[in-house]
């Protein structure tokens, strides 16, 4: 039987997001966007909408519309030497199940997996409850968050079959620069090694130092055993359709998934399908990520200004990219126990974001740490924040 940990992050969300009257600045989505935001942000006002309401409810294409499949694909040509295909490229129901299908196929008893931390708990948790050994690559403050591929030497095994690196990274807001990426590829390649990128957080790259260009997805490098998986939700604002996808081209690992999708969910709906198709499209997808990119800046700056005004028990280490920065909080000069301080906040404000120790650390990893989504509408950030300052001067200061 397969026994799985409880999702930490997802049940605290599910508890408490719905709370009446809540201030979520714990989503991870950037704002999200309706279907007539979408059409309103169409640079062709006479182009057909989203939707085809005329075509039949089938399954449809079981990997995903050819149309969808091609934009997804076409995602990936502004950083890889050679054009991905629509071939290349799975339809999924979000990133979560993109991931989840690539360990269902490929990982299991007697497999060696290294997974960088922290990260998503699914990307080492649903490795470990299928039976393989986990080894966590961990990510370090005084490093900005990036990966150190002189630790691979020491965490890799002759059973090594996959590195699981998330990049822009949740919770952190890092990203992995292009030279580290190479590094880890030519690790792998050296050693057969599977490398995972869950790149769901790109392409949010909007507060890099200045002169340092985006990294490149890890399918730029010429590596066929190479996987990523990214979705609609977080960069693209679409969190409600649940569309993801995984992208290789490791043939064989393509159509194992496809073999193993087979037993689950099929296809995805044909109405998700189209919006995601347009949204991707050329007429609309510059001016979502213009969108996107700007909100992530604006509120990027407000959420800066907070934590200096509050540096005397607010350190972190800024993010560059993505939706999320983890924030330590401390009082008289030792970390606040989060999860409390989350619940505490979250009765006297109505003000929630995430505890960090219970939902990405392990035993007292990330004390007094909390994950802070910034990508939500700014006047929610602002109010949020606003009301966070209060507490702080009545409790802590």
């Amino acid at each position: 039987m397969v026994r799985i940990a409880p999702f930490e992050i997802e049940q605290w969300m599910d508890k408490y997001e719905t709370t009446p009257g809540v201030l979520n600045i714990a989503e991870t989505c950037a704002a999200s966007v309706s279907i007539d935001d979408l059409v309103g942000l169409c640079e062709d006002k006479d182009a057909p909408g989203p939707l085809t309401l005329s075509k039949p409810m089938t399954y449809g294409a079981i990997r995903g519309s050819q149309t969808l499949r091609e934009r997804i694909a076409s995602l990936f040509d502004r950083v890889s030497p050679s054009h991905l295909s629509a071939d290349d490229v799975i339809v999924t129901q979000g990133a979560i199940a993109a991931n989840f299908l690539l360990f269902y196929t490929l990982i299991g008893p007697g497999d060696h997996v290294i997974c960088v931390y922290p990260t998503y708990q699914q990307l080492y948790a649903v490795p470990e409850s299928l039976g393989a050994e986990v080894s966590l690559w961990k990510l370090k403050q005084e490093q900005g968050y990036v990966a150190d591929v002189g630790e691979l030497e020491k965490l890799a095994k002759p059973n090594t079959k996959m590195i699981v690196i998330n990049t822009p990274n949740n919770p952190t807001g890092s990203c992995i620069p292009r030279p580290v990426l190479e590094a880890i590829v030519a690790f792998a390649k050296g050693r057969g090694i599977i490398i995972l990128s869950d790149e769901v957080y790109s392409p949010l790259y909007h507060s890099l130092p200045h002169g340092k260009e985006a990294p490149p997805s890890i399918l730029a490098f010429g590596y066929e055993k190479t996987v990523a998986t990214g979705s609609m939700s977080k960069a693209f604002a679409l969190a409600g359709i649940r569309v993801g996808w995984l992208a290789s081209r490791d043939k064989s690992i393509i159509e194992a998934v496809a073999a193993a999708r087979d037993y689950t969910t099929i296809s995805v709906s044909q109405l998700d399908d189209q919006v995601a198709a347009y949204a991707l499209s050329n007429n609309v997808l510059p001016a979502l990520l213009r969108r996107n990119m700007e909100l992530a800046r604006t509120n990027l700056a407000l959420l800066s200004g907070f934590v200096t005004k509050y540096s005397s028990v607010c350190f972190w280490e800024k993010p560059v990219a993505g939706t999320t920065a983890l924030i330590q909080f401390r009082n008289k000069g030792r970390p606040v126990e989060d999860p409390d301080f989350i619940l505490d906040v979250l009765s006297k404000t109505k003000v929630f974001f995430m505890p960090a120790s219970p939902c990405f650390g392990l035993g007292n990893d990330f004390k007094g740490y909390v994950r802070l989504g910034y990508v939500c509408h700014t006047d929610v950030l602002k109010t949020g924040l606003a009301q966070l300052g209060q507490y702080l001067e009545q409790h802590l200061l």
